[in-house]
């Protein structure tokens, strides 16, 4: 069996059709259907059902794909033992964060772990939008809040205080707001995060909690824009302190609204669900736990 087969066949079932897969390996559709036919012709059987609109796996294929994570990860670790000595850690791990947070802790910690463990590699990907983690094939991914799909794995992180801040010259300029209400005369920096825009800011917990309809003329789905926009001046973000605590450590975002702010929003790593974890996968959640701590 040639092991990059199998690879390739475990990656156009993340990615759910051949054309995606080859797009993410950087190969064209023809080089990725013969590569595919090879593992067919070695099988001895038809491990995929193709038709011009849909993907669907044969019952080859099922037990093929069942069996495909622990042969691969017991060749990743042979080779790594043969290559760097028994306890080193090797293959790919795919993990997916928000964008800011992507740039700054994530990517830090990610790092440094590869530099401690060279026959590592990892995929970060970066998306503030809602991300299909079984279908796009992610390991760990990282997000704030509630969990759309109950069926994730879990493992706490922390626990994120949202600030709502902007750059001294906005303020110069524009004013500092001293209640919720008086965001709605200032030009507020609007998340999207997929269908949903984010105009509606939380503030307070309990009896006390309230909400303001905010409203601004710059939107963006890429969290580390908006936090430009706000050192540029153009407006008042409203962010996790992961993303801006240096920005304002360094004078260059003033926080405002503190007395009002709510208790925070759970940072939590997510993993698939009923998938036996690679001990690359468990080595780097460890670490993203330490740094984070």
């Amino acid at each position: 069996m040639n092991l990059e087969h199998l690879r390739l066949f475990k990656r156009i079932i993340q990615f759910g059709s051949l054309a995606s897969a080859a797009r993410d390996l950087g190969l064209s559709s023809t080089t990725v259907s013969e590569r595919l036919a090879a593992l067919e012709r070695d099988m001895g059987t038809v491990l995929l059902n193709r038709t011009t609109r849909s993907l669907s796996l044969t019952q080859a294929g099922q037990t093929l794909l069942e069996g495909l994570e622990p042969l691969l990860e017991e060749a990743d670790r042979l080779a790594a033992q043969i290559k760097l000595g028994s306890h080193a850690l090797a293959g790919t791990i795919r993990v997916s964060a928000p964008s800011d947070l992507g740039r700054t802790c994530v990517s830090d910690i990610i790092n440094t772990f590869v530099t401690q463990n060279p026959a590592v590699s990892v995929e970060l990907l970066l998306s503030d939008g809602y991300v299909d983690i079984v279908g796009d094939g992610i390991d760990i991914a990282l997000r704030f809040g509630a969990l759309p799909d109950g069926t994730l794995r879990t493992r706490k992180l922390g626990t994120a205080r949202r600030i709502v801040c902007a750059a001294p010259d906005y303020i110069a300029r524009h004013g500092t707001p001293k209640c919720p209400d008086d965001l709605q005369d200032h030009h507020c920096l609007l998340m999207r995060f997929g269908k949903m825009l984010d105009r509606q800011w939380h503030f307070g917990e309990g009896d006390e909690a309230t909400s303001v309809m905010v409203d601004g003329t710059l939107i963006s789905n890429d969290g580390h824009l908006v936090r430009q926009w706000c050192l540029d001046g153009l407006g008042i973000a409203l962010k996790s302190r992961y993303d801006v605590a240096e920005d304002i450590a360094a004078g260059r975002l003033v926080p405002l609204l503190e007395d009002f702010m709510g208790p925070g929003t759970d940072l939590q790593m997510l993993f698939p669900p009923s998938r036996a974890q690679p001990a690359r996968t468990k080595a780097l959640a460890d670490a993203l736990a330490e740094g984070f701590r």
